[in-house]
This record gives structure tokens, C-alpha cells and sequence, in this order.
């Protein structure tokens, strides 16, 4: 039975040396400055990269608010992801009262969310790591409720949303403090430099969530990357990752945008063949490609009679 996430002194003390090497490479980032060469190196050699306070404390109370609204108004609530891995990652009585509260692309309900996706220097940051053309994918919400938070099992989000390359970084804004029993992010140091790998797909009942094999990988070899509200944490599509179950009595509350190079083709997976803004640069017009069409997300809406 793998560790549920109670911080040992081994991981405190990695989880020390992670936050003073970011910290390090991030000296002098104060939510306008871009990242600095150290900061790029960084992400290139590790496959993820902490960048504090992106957002100020008034924007995060705003978008923390705008997120309960989302959550009450909006946000689905599962037993979350399938396959063998919860066995192995949650007791019996935690696994069926898992629980994990999740909606996709925040901004099509709340404008603080577009401008959040939007928001000038995050942007500027990806597109650092990614080149000068980027373009926002999707965004999810993932809400770990208290004492019985859903666990992630190691994977990498390549298996969600398949691209050709690696110009592709997922960034998860903090709204809430992360730390070991809340189930903080973390990494397997460099694992984004072996590409994409093959995952779990289907069990003895069937389908199930991609996964890594969880005798393979296992969280105790990962770093942790705890974080503060406000700050992003921000990873490649290939960097392999997982966290352990919400443990407190708060919920722990993340989510996730994705950005891209327009020009790296998605061939399978969440949002496939869609559009996304673009925040940074332009999209080249490939040969013949026609424009996008003109027919947006559709909305139902029940009619009254009389």
C-alpha cells in the first residue's frame, strides 16, 4: 500500500531543496518581470517549474470566489478516475467515498476566468517556454473535497490530450496553499526528456483512466512541489506526475490551463479538432486550410410555452 501523503522528514527535506532552487532561478519575479534564462534552463532540465505570486492576493480572492460559484453552480461531482491504481493508492472505506469535483473551460462561465487565462504575464511566461505562438487549449477545474479528495495516480496529461511534440505545458493556479496532507503536485524529476509513454488503458472491467503502471511508478520516487495561493505550477505534457488524497478538512482547490503551439497538432483526446484563443503571437495559415467555422459551443435552453 503506497503512503497516503503524510509528510515524511525525507520529503520535507527534498521538498525544501525544490522550493529554494526555484526560489533561486525565480529571484526578482514579481508578477511582471519575465522568466529569466535560469528559469527556462530549469524547466528544460526538470519538466516542471514553480513561479510564485503570478497572481496578486486581489485577483486570487476573485478568482477563489468565482470558483465556489463555478463548484455550486456548475462543477460535476464523480467517484473521479477508474482502474486498479485507487486499490492501490486509497483504503477500501477511503476508495468508495473518493470523491473529485471537476469542470472543463472555466472561462466560457466566468470572465474572471478568461482573464485569468489571459492574464499578460503568465502568458508572456509560456510563451518563454513555449515560442512566441501560443494558444490556450482548454482549462479544468479539479477540486479535492476534504478528508477523501481524490488521489491522482501517475501519468502524464499526454494521454488526455495526445500532441505530435512537446510544445505543450500544462499551469496549475493555486487557490488554495498546497502541502503533503492536501496533496500537493508532484514530479518525476526529467521524466518529459523519454517523450510520451504508454499507459494503462483497461482493466479486468474494462476500460479504465490512463495510468502508468503503479508497479513501475510510484509517488514516494516523485518531488513534491508544494505552492501558495496565487502561485502557478507549471509542467510539460510529458512530465510524469500524480498527488496523494486530500487528507484536511478544507477543500484543496487547483486548476489546470493548458497552453500550446497552435502549430503542434493534437491527434487525439480532450478538445480534439477545436479552436483555442490565442494569448501570444499569431496562427499560421497552413496550405488551404479554411477558417474555422462560425458555430460556437451550443446552448440549450428550455422554451416556455404560451
Amino acid at each position: 500500500m503506497v503512503g497516503r501523503g503524510l509528510s515524511s522528514p525525507a520529503d520535507r527535506v527534498l521538498s525544501a531543496a525544490v522550493t529554494v532552487l526555484c526560489c533561486v532561478y525565480l529571484l526578482g519575479f514579481n508578477g511582471a518581470a519575465l522568466l529569466t534564462k535560469d528559469d527556462t534552463q530549469f524547466f528544460n532540465h526538470h519538466g516542471f517549474l514553480h513561479i510564485p505570486s503570478v497572481f496578486t492576493p486581489e485577483e486570487t480572492l476573485e478568482l477563489t470566489t468565482e470558483l465556489d460559484w463555478l463548484i455550486d453552480s456548475w462543477a460535476d461531482r464523480s467517484p473521479g478516475w477508474s482502474g486498479d491504481w485507487r486499490q492501490v493508492y486509497m483504503d477500501p472505506d477511503i476508495e468508495k467515498k473518493s470523491e473529485l469535483v471537476a469542470m472543463h473551460d472555466l472561462y466560457f462561465y466566468s470572465d474572471a476566468w478568461m482573464r485569468a487565462v489571459t492574464h499578460p504575464q503568465l502568458t508572456s511566461a509560456m510563451s518563454q517556454l513555449i515560442g512566441p505562438n501560443v494558444e490556450v487549449h482548454h482549462s479544468t477545474l479539479h477540486v479535492k473535497p476534504p478528508e477523501t479528495g481524490h488521489p491522482f495516480p501517475m501519468h502524464q496529461d499526454w494521454a488526455f490530450y495526445q500532441h505530435e511534440d512537446g510544445r505543450y505545458i500544462d499551469v496549475l493556479v493555486h487557490l488554495d496553499d498546497t502541502h503533503a496532507e492536501n496533496g500537493e503536485i508532484r514530479f518525476l524529476d526529467g521524466s518529459h526528456k523519454e517523450g510520451a509513454r504508454p499507459h494503462v488503458t483497461s482493466n479486468a472491467g474494462g476500460p479504465c483512466t490512463p495510468h502508468l503502471p503503479t508497479d513501475q511508478y510510484r509517488l514516494a520516487d516523485t518531488i513534491p512541489v508544494p505552492a501558495k495561493a496565487g502561485d502557478v505550477v507549471c509542467f510539460s505534457i510529458h512530465t510524469v506526475h500524480g498527488s496523494y488524497i486530500n487528507q484536511t478538512q478544507r477543500n484543496r482547490r487547483i486548476v489546470r490551463i493548458g497552453y500550446r503551439d497552435p502549430d503542434n497538432r493534437q491527434t487525439a483526446g480532450q478538445s480534439m479538432g477545436r479552436p483555442g484563443m490565442m494569448v501570444q503571437g499569431r496562427r499560421h495559415r497552413e496550405p488551404e486550410q479554411p477558417l474555422f467555422s462560425i458555430n460556437g459551443p451550443h446552448i440549450s435552453r428550455k422554451m416556455k410555452s404560451g
